[in-house]
């Protein structure tokens, strides 16, 4: 009888049995996929070398140190036609930063109460919640940045017309106008002063924590935080002589001068982005409070407390490693849909971006500097979020 057994090699395995293995399979189906993709980016980084030297396109960076020649609207750092490129595209990223900053801050601020809100008892606020979140849900946040803009502040009167509200500031389809602060010397103090405020601000938090742990006494943290941030800046303020005067602004007929105006682009920009974000945070608070077990609420209640500070006190806290999660990726939406601010002429960092690309002709380089900011921006958000929700989870004992 003929004896059909399998040779196998001496030192090795067989080949049928390679294939079966799961971890020669693993490792064979890795090396393959980094293969295929050197050869993907070997190949476009080729062809797109080949391209600039056909058409002598200039490569590297050097252009940002030549003449922008073009105006901005909003800036946050001094900046006239005749700055640089690269001050011109740092304009946009700042820019960019204040819109997600702010827009972050204000979306959460009525996501939570829109969220609240709709596990309301009271029927209509209930309801009006709801309607919110289904209205702004349901539409693409490009038409809700120019129903802002053409829909509502264009509507507003010329500047000649202008709207006059209390403290010397005026509304109209420019923009808002403003006092602007002017600084005089020893105004260094009150930052100073601030800084020390956040920091007493936390450190008696932290023991206030420890305390009640401890004891179970409450400390009024919130008030005595307050006091210190608001008190010791106001402290610096009157010890270096009330170092502030302002550049109030004047209406003529054309147009507004002297004072501060914040552009309506930005405005269109700032709302519609918190309006918009505010439905899906409201939508995650919903959620987070609704995982929090119903006995929780009973149990508070058997012990007397309030509504209110249940909520603040015990279904919050537990809310919290529900709501942070996703509430991250919320807010890494909102700082990359502010590049749309391109639609209504806001000058954020793809703005000031195109433009420069527009004149150099910079397309790679340009694109690179969008890829390496928004990449940044993102995970410096979602580092701090997880350092956050790190902080907040329960602690099992």
């Amino acid at each position: 009888m003929t004896d059909h057994a399998t040779s196998i090699p001496a030192g090795g395995q067989s080949v049928g049995s390679l294939i079966y293995d799961p971890k020669a399979r693993s490792i064979f189906f890795q090396v393959a996929t980094i293969a295929i993709m050197t050869f993907i980016v070997w190949t476009i980084a080729n062809n797109t070398i080949e391209n600039l030297a056909r058409s002598n396109t200039a490569t590297g960076y050097d252009f940002l140190n030549g003449r922008a020649g073009f105006d901005i609207g909003q800036s946050l750092i001094a900046y006239t036609a005749d700055s640089t490129y690269g001050r011109a595209i740092l304009v946009g990223l700042l820019n960019t930063i204040l819109v997600a900053v702010t827009g972050i801050i204000t979306a959460t601020i009525i996501g939570f109460l829109i969220g609240i809100g709709r596990l309301s008892r009271n029927w209509l606020i209930a309801k009006l919640c709801t309607v919110y979140v289904e209205a702004f849900r349901n539409l693409p946040p490009l038409l809700v940045i120019f129903f802002w803009y053409s829909g509502v502040l264009s509507t507003l009167p010329q500047p000649r017309d202008s709207l006059e509200l209390p403290f010397s500031t005026f509304l109209n389809n420019r923009g808002l106008a403003f006092p602007k602060p002017i600084w005089g010397d020893g105004a260094g103090i009150i930052p100073i002063a601030l800084l020390i405020g956040i920091v007493a601000t936390i450190v008696v938090a932290r023991w206030a924590k420890a305390r009640q742990m401890r004891t179970g006494q409450i400390f009024p943290t919130g008030w005595v935080g307050l006091g210190l941030i608001v008190g010791l800046p106001l402290i610096g303020f009157l010890a270096a002589g009330s170092p502030l005067t302002f550049d109030y602004p004047v209406a003529s007929r054309f147009n507004m001068s002297g004072g501060a105006v914040i552009a309506p682009e930005f405005v269109a920009l700032y709302l519609a982005l918190s309006f918009y974000t505010a439905a899906f945070i409201a939508e995650i608070i919903r959620a987070g409070i609704k995982g929090v077990s119903k006995g929780q609420t009973e149990a508070a209640s058997a012990l007397g407390l309030q509504p209110s500070t249940t909520t603040r006190l015990v279904i919050v806290p537990q809310a919290m490693r529900i709501i942070i999660p996703p509430l991250t990726s919320q807010y890494l939406n909102l700082t990359k849909n502010s590049s749309l601010g391109v639609a209504v002429g806001f000058p954020e960092l793809v703005s000031t971006g195109g433009t420069t690309l527009n004149q150099t002709g910079q397309a790679i380089e340009i694109v690179s500097i969008w890829l390496v900011v928004y990449l940044s921006i993102s995970i410096v958000t979602s580092l701090f979020m997880n350092w956050f929700n790190a902080r907040m989870a329960l602690v099992e004992r």
